[in-house]
């Protein structure tokens, strides 16, 4: 399982057999049925810890938050491995150790970059740009895993781009060099997703999922631990909550992903969407300006598409086989 603590919509998982093997007694519909509420529910649940991080990113620098969630979170998969057979040992043995070296890096400090914009730009501004994500790993996919992208990928692609701008509004207060906080961060996070592919293909997901907590809890407490900030009591319940949250939406999204498989469950993470949004305006008085509304819908209506072209080219190759 990889990790998805990054805050912008849910990624899927990499294809690998699941940790433990589900159950057969129960009916495949109602399975499903119980997967995507609990992908909805993980959803909620990390839109909550966006809107909480938010808040702490008012006080605290991005770097300690992240820091403090990652001890939390390794503690989370540490327990998590522990139960797998072989436990540790099994988890810590990976064939790319590099690349996975590398990608932890990159997805802990894409939380400080995300965290920073949500400070600067709000939720609503910054998850509407965050959302081109997966139109950046359709774009890189080519040149880095050799995929083939045809002209409706990339006329996707350019529609969801044509959102981002409306979004941004030119001559707005959101076209800034702010913006481009939740922009790096989606290329960040898209080169992370890249790299899941990647390492999927020889290591398995719990592989991935130790890795990936591991090397970010060092890379965050090596950049931070300098930085080490006194905890107000008041925030104490916060930076809790903000842990056990993220340990929460994790072991959700494992059940989830044992239940039915990530291709179909994909879409409904982006209710997270929903969620930042009513956060931001009835929380933290952000407004939903029109032309966000709109862009933001556009590049999501994107981003599914370049979903449902990858599932028909799937079941193509799977028809000729």
């Amino acid at each position: 399982m990889t990790d998805n603590s990054q805050t912008g919509p849910l990624m899927a998982p990499p294809a690998q057999p699941p940790a433990v093997p589900p159950p057969q007694a129960e009916p495949l519909v109602d399975r499903q049925g119980s997967a995507i509420m609990l992908i909805c529910g993980a959803s909620f649940i990390f839109a909550t810890q966006d809107g909480i991080s938010r808040h702490l990113g008012a006080t605290y620098s991005p770097v300690f938050i992240t820091m403090v969630r990652y001890w939390f979170f390794t503690l989370f998969v540490v327990a998590i491995c522990l139960r797998q057979p072989n436990g540790l040992r099994m988890a810590m043995r990976s064939k790319r150790p590099w690349l996975q070296i590398a990608r932890g890096v990159i997805l802990a400090l894409e939380i400080v970059v995300t965290i920073e914009a949500f400070v600067r730009l709000g939720l609503i501004n910054t998850h509407a740009i965050f959302a081109c994500y997966p139109l950046l790993i359709s774009i890189l996919s080519g040149p880095v895993l050799g995929e083939k992208v045809g002209w409706r990928r990339w006329l996707a692609v350019a529609v969801g781009f044509c959102g981002i701008l409306i979004v941004l509004k030119p001559g707005s207060g959101v076209f800034s060099a702010n913006a481009a906080l939740p922009f790096l961060g989606a290329v960040m996070f898209a080169v992370y997703g890249l790299m899941t592919r990647m390492v999927a293909r020889d290591d398995t997901a719990i592989v991935s999922f130790f890795w990936t907590s591991v090397i970010g809890a060092i890379t965050m407490t090596i950049i931070g631990i300098r930085s080490w900030e006194p905890i107000a009591k008041a925030d104490i319940p916060w930076l809790l909550t903000l842990c056990a949250c993220a340990a929460t939406a994790h072991f959700m999204l494992i059940k989830a992903y044992e239940m039915a498989e990530a291709s179909a469950l994909q879409p409904f993470s982006y209710t997270q969407l929903v969620w930042v949004s009513i956060f931001g305006v009835l929380i933290f008085g952000e407004t939903l300006a029109p032309n966000v509304a709109i862009g933001g819908l556009i590049v999501v209506g994107a981003g599914l598409f370049t979903w449902w072209r990858s599932r028909q080219r799937e079941k193509a190759a799977l028809a000729r086989s």
